[in-house]
């Protein structure tokens, strides 16, 4: 008698030991108890409550309706790679060759594990800064390589030192992967720290990934500085970067790398035969997005500027917890060790007792634990609730 599988073994390894995503599984679950009729607040995601400025929904509409809805070159339109080439050598003192060395990809969640598949491959090592983004390790092992952690110190404000790269470089490492402004911590990685980064990248002839995602939302005169304009770093470094927190278009799913010919012209080959090419028209409201008036990101950092004091002075003030005035992006790494929970029992209280979703620090790597993490993207009365609503669970000071 022939016996059925279970469905478990039909899956590949690979697959069937990845963890899913812990901050949408935060947003599920508080989707989930709003649809109970709770009134739950949700500040697990990184969603802009900013809707895409007008100027660029126009322009993807007007592309739509003339008739841009078939395929375009896999490697992005003509004028959206000039845009973003434009843009890298305008802003960023980065000069890129449209045709060969920029890849549009549908998110640069997509561009980045497009790079991860082309570079990284079984016997492998890649480090990993920690507290990380949630999905950088898993790119990792879906690639078939091996994360390598390089925990950084919340008491020294998560610094970027030689002495913990150099520790977990093994004759392995192929790369580094670098993300500034940070998500989770709001981090921006300083001058020096760039210096250390592309000192040990070419002492032991290493890749960096940069995630220069969050690069236009700073604060407090911090500046970004990408890192392939430091010396002997442009032949060694792939910068990923895209519209979807700076120009509110997360929906839009628009993202790109820009690197070395040499390398993008391999990843283009995974980027043909996955996704074949980024969507037509919202390419053209990119265009619009990077060619066009600037003004209104000014006005979201403002607001997001207003935002981090509110939720930052007012998480300082309950028992146990201290919230750092993040330095860029729109993250609060909450500091809750004096609480004495692990950073799960923590976030799981909140959301179960006073309905407010957080994300564990532990889901950003062993070195978030005793942490977690809010966005504060989202409007003052929301965040002035959770904060009421958090300190009525643990206390004022």
């Amino acid at each position: 008698m022939q016996t059925q599988r279970s469905s478990s073994s039909f899956l590949a390894g690979r697959v069937r030991d990845l963890a899913p995503s812990p901050t949408l599984a935060v947003s599920d679950r508080a989707r989930q108890l709003k649809s109970e009729g709770l009134d739950v607040i949700d500040l697990g995601g990184g969603d802009p409550d900013f809707i895409t400025p007008a100027h660029i929904r126009q322009a993807a509409a007007d592309a739509m309706n003339a008739g841009d809805t078939h395929y375009v070159a896999s490697s992005g339109t003509p004028a959206f790679r000039k845009a973003i080439a434009a843009k890298l050598k305008n802003e960023n003192g980065l000069g890129y060759d449209w045709q060969r060395e920029i890849i549009v990809t549908p998110g640069a969640k997509a561009a980045l594990f497009q790079a991860a598949l082309t570079l990284i491959e079984p016997g492998v090592e890649m480090l990993v800064l920690e507290p990380a983004w949630v999905s950088y390790v898993p790119m990792i092992e879906l690639a078939g390589g091996t994360p390598v952690p390089v925990a950084l110190d919340p008491d020294d404000n998560f610094a970027i030192t030689r002495d913990r790269l150099e520790a977990a470089i093994t004759p392995r490492t192929r790369a580094i992967l670098l993300n500034s402004p940070n998500n989770p911590t709001g981090r921006v990685t300083t001058q020096a720290e760039l210096e250390v980064i592309a000192a040990v990248a070419i002492a032991h002839d290493l890749l960096v990934f940069a995630d220069e995602m969050y690069e236009k939302i700073v604060y407090d005169g911090h500046r970004h500085i990408s890192l392939a304009t430091l010396p002997g770093m442009f032949e060694r470094t792939l910068t990923f970067n895209g519209l979807s927190k700076a120009y509110a278009m997360t929906g839009w799913r628009l993202g790109y790398v820009a690197g070395p010919a040499a390398y993008i012209e391999q990843i283009a080959k995974v980027h043909s035969h996955s996704v074949t090419c980024a969507t037509s028209f919202a390419q053209a409201g990119g265009t619009a997005a990077l060619t066009g008036d600037q003004a209104f990101i000014g006005d979201m950092v403002t607001a997001w500027d207003r935002r981090r004091r509110l939720v930052s002075e007012g998480l300082s003030a309950i028992k146990g917890l201290t919230c750092p005035l993040p330095e860029g992006a729109f993250y609060a790494m909450v500091d809750a060790r004096e609480t004495g929970l692990s950073s799960l029992d923590l976030s799981d209280r909140i959301l179960q007792e006073v309905y407010v979703a957080v994300v564990p620090g532990v889901a950003f790597g062993a070195a978030g634990e005793g942490h977690f993490r809010l966005s504060f993207a989202t409007d003052d009365a929301s965040l002035t609730t959770s904060v009421e609503r958090i300190a009525g669970l643990l206390g004022r000071r």
